[in-house]
């Protein structure tokens, strides 16, 4: 068998391990005689499962008791949806900070429900940067203050948790999440996709405080209720029940490789190598700030765009795919997200430098 290094940001790379415990599971769950797959998520093995990946996920996090963890669909985006419908709470504006195209896209889904007040947001949206602390415009009457804190398109991150005093702080953290340790008590809520770094796509995390919960707008679905979800133990339908099994076995995986401060150790480590050749190379530029780079999804553009279909053919027959930037902005992206391995990134950097040689 024969693996490539896939910089895809999504659906992205899982960790070999998991997926080899899948496969030899995949006919006959632990004895079950039937695939996780088969199993009503009802059955007490499949309500076995969904306990301990909770748990697990609880444990990698340090979730406080009175925070819900809750395993839904429709992704990030229909959280876009689901945060306003949930924590508007009587008033009428929530705070967004804008740095890159997801943020600006949760924005945009309030006007369906309240009104957006943009803080926050690089001038001309050039978003290569977090702008300064101190130019934030925040509401101190909003209902909520979302940022994004990793912009899986631009390659922007924040290193940092704002302060926003008593006004509940809400994250998209689908494309960072479980890459490092977070203190989950500074924020009102938290949701993120699976298929970065937790899983495959299908099923969307949710940590949000209980103080935060009931008080959903009258329009609101059912399953976007995060009360009616919480209730119902993340059941009120049937639940992506494969991807909820194999985001569990993620979830063993860390901790069996260390928990969430060696993961970060780790990735800080890949994105520095990467980082290192993209600035040692004049060949390769990368336009975001140095101080709000991520680690999770390093952006380069080559110095003549007519090099780009080149480059991209090279990668593939170097078993190097996924490393296309998004069509909004051009260019390469390398998603090096928990499961990509060291030795994934070096082979990235010997092939960037190569072309770089011989092209350049």
């Amino acid at each position: 068998m024969s693996r490539v290094f896939n910089f895809s940001a999504g659906p992205a790379t899982l960790p070999e391990s998991v997926l080899m415990q899948a496969r030899d599971e995949l006919l006959d769950w632990r004895g079950s005689g039937m695939s996780v797959m088969e199993m009503s998520h009802r059955d007490k093995d499949f309500m076995s499962i969904a306990t301990a990946a909770e748990q697990d996920l609880r444990d990698l996090l340090g979730v406080p008791a009175n925070y819900k963890v809750l395993f839904m669909q429709g992704g990030a985006t229909g959280q876009f949806a689901a945060v306003p419908m949930n924590l508007l709470r009587g008033k009428t504006s929530a705070d967004f900070i804008v740095t890159g195209a997801w943020g600006l896209k949760a924005a945009k889904e309030i006007a369906k429900y309240g009104k957006a007040n943009i803080a926050a947001k690089p001038v001309d949206s050039r978003f290569n940067h977090i702008p300064a602390r101190e130019t934030w415009k925040l509401d101190p009457d909003a209902a909520y203050v979302h940022y994004t804190p990793n912009e899986t398109i631009e390659g922007v991150e924040f290193g940092w948790i704002p302060e926003v005093g008593e006004v509940p702080l809400v994250a998209d953290f689908s494309s960072t999440f479980l890459s490092r340790p977070i203190d989950v008590s500074k924020f009102g809520l938290i949701y993120a996709g699976a298929q970065k770094n937790a899983g495959p796509a299908g099923i969307t995390m949710v940590i949000v405080r209980e103080d935060l919960l009931g008080q959903a707008l009258p329009v609101t679905p059912s399953i976007f209720d995060y009360k009616q979800v919480a209730d119902n133990e993340s059941m009120l339908n049937t639940p992506s029940c494969y991807a909820w099994y194999i985001c569990g076995l993620v979830f063993q995986w860390l901790k069996r490789e260390g928990g969430l401060k060696v993961i970060a150790e780790r990735n800080q480590h890949k994105a520095a190598l990467l980082y290192d050749a993209i600035d040692t190379t004049p060949f390769y530029t990368n336009p975001v700030a140095k101080s709000d780079r991520s680690w999770m999804n390093v952006v380069f553009t080559l110095p003549d765009a007519a090099l780009d279909a080149e480059f991209l053919k090279g990668a593939k027959a170097a078993n190097l795919p996924g490393l296309k930037g998004h069509r909004s902005v051009g260019g390469m992206r390398a998603s090096i997200y928990n499961a990509m391995p060291e030795a994934g990134v070096q082979a990235l950097v010997d092939y960037m430098r190569e072309f770089a040689r011989t092209r350049g």
